[in-house]
Protein backbone atom coordinates (compact mmCIF):
# COMPACT_ATOMS: atom_id res chain seq x y z
CA UNK A 1 0.00 0.00 0.00
CA UNK A 2 0.60 3.81 -0.68
CA UNK A 3 1.89 5.84 2.56
CA UNK A 4 0.43 9.76 2.00
CA UNK A 5 0.75 12.49 4.11
CA UNK A 6 -1.80 14.74 5.57
CA UNK A 7 -2.57 16.82 2.54
CA UNK A 8 -1.54 13.81 -0.21
CA UNK A 9 -4.44 12.31 1.49
CA UNK A 10 -6.91 14.82 1.35
CA UNK A 11 -5.99 15.15 -2.27
CA UNK A 12 -6.07 11.59 -2.96
CA UNK A 13 -9.08 10.25 -0.68
CA UNK A 14 -12.35 9.36 -2.59
CA UNK A 15 -15.87 9.23 -0.91
CA UNK A 16 -16.41 6.59 0.61
CA UNK A 17 -12.71 5.52 1.01
CA UNK A 18 -11.14 5.11 4.74
CA UNK A 19 -7.53 6.31 5.49
CA UNK A 20 -5.87 4.61 8.63
CA UNK A 21 -1.94 5.68 10.21
CA UNK A 22 0.59 3.09 11.44
CA UNK A 23 -0.95 3.57 15.12
CA UNK A 24 -4.45 2.86 13.90
CA UNK A 25 -6.21 6.53 14.08
CA UNK A 26 -9.26 6.37 10.99
CA UNK A 27 -10.71 8.66 9.09
CA UNK A 28 -13.46 7.65 6.33
CA UNK A 29 -14.50 10.76 3.78
CA UNK A 30 -18.43 11.11 3.45
CA UNK A 31 -20.50 13.25 1.64
CA UNK A 32 -20.53 14.78 5.26
CA UNK A 33 -16.70 15.55 4.95
CA UNK A 34 -14.22 13.32 6.58
CA UNK A 35 -15.22 11.87 10.11
CA UNK A 36 -13.25 9.84 12.35
CA UNK A 37 -14.57 6.11 12.23
CA UNK A 38 -13.23 4.59 15.69
CA UNK A 39 -11.66 5.65 19.25
CA UNK A 40 -13.09 8.87 21.16
CA UNK A 41 -14.06 10.99 18.48
CA UNK A 42 -15.76 7.91 16.37
CA UNK A 43 -18.40 9.91 13.98
CA UNK A 44 -16.99 13.45 14.49
CA UNK A 45 -15.57 15.46 11.92
CA UNK A 46 -12.21 15.70 11.59
CA UNK A 47 -10.50 19.27 12.37
CA UNK A 48 -7.15 19.47 11.16
CA UNK A 49 -4.71 19.80 13.74
CA UNK A 50 -0.96 20.48 14.26
CA UNK A 51 -0.24 16.67 14.85
CA UNK A 52 -2.14 15.55 11.51
CA UNK A 53 0.42 16.74 9.65
CA UNK A 54 3.31 14.31 10.53
CA UNK A 55 1.23 11.27 10.02
CA UNK A 56 1.32 8.89 7.26
CA UNK A 57 -1.41 7.56 6.03
CA UNK A 58 -2.80 4.38 3.82
CA UNK A 59 -5.93 4.93 1.92
CA UNK A 60 -8.21 1.82 1.62
CA UNK A 61 -11.52 0.73 1.51
CA UNK A 62 -14.09 -2.00 3.32
CA UNK A 63 -17.23 -3.45 3.71
CA UNK A 64 -18.48 -0.30 6.04
CA UNK A 65 -17.02 2.57 3.56
CA UNK A 66 -18.16 0.49 -0.13
CA UNK A 67 -21.71 1.20 1.36
CA UNK A 68 -21.16 5.17 1.25
CA UNK A 69 -18.94 5.16 -2.08
CA UNK A 70 -22.16 4.20 -3.57
CA UNK A 71 -22.92 7.41 -4.29
CA UNK A 72 -19.14 8.33 -5.35
CA UNK A 73 -19.98 8.94 -8.98
CA UNK A 74 -22.60 11.70 -8.20
CA UNK A 75 -20.97 13.19 -5.79
CA UNK A 76 -17.73 13.43 -8.14
CA UNK A 77 -19.39 14.77 -10.61
CA UNK A 78 -21.03 17.63 -8.51
CA UNK A 79 -17.55 18.68 -7.35
CA UNK A 80 -16.21 18.92 -10.65
CA UNK A 81 -18.95 20.96 -11.62
CA UNK A 82 -18.75 22.89 -8.40
CA UNK A 83 -15.16 23.48 -9.34
CA UNK A 84 -15.20 24.44 -12.90
CA UNK A 85 -18.23 27.20 -11.88
CA UNK A 86 -15.50 29.07 -9.61
CA UNK A 87 -12.64 28.62 -11.74
CA UNK A 88 -15.13 30.27 -14.69
CA UNK A 89 -16.33 33.50 -12.17
CA UNK A 90 -12.89 33.48 -11.13
CA UNK A 91 -11.30 33.69 -15.30
CA UNK A 92 -14.18 36.41 -15.98
CA UNK A 93 -13.72 38.54 -12.70
CA UNK A 94 -9.73 38.73 -13.86
CA UNK A 95 -10.70 39.86 -17.43
CA UNK A 96 -12.59 42.26 -15.71
CA UNK A 97 -9.81 44.08 -13.85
Amino acid sequence: MECYTFGQMLMTIRMGQKAETPDGRIVMRTSAGLIWTNGLLNGKTVEIKDYLFSDLWQIYEDEESMKEGVRREKHEEREREMLENQYEELRLASRKR
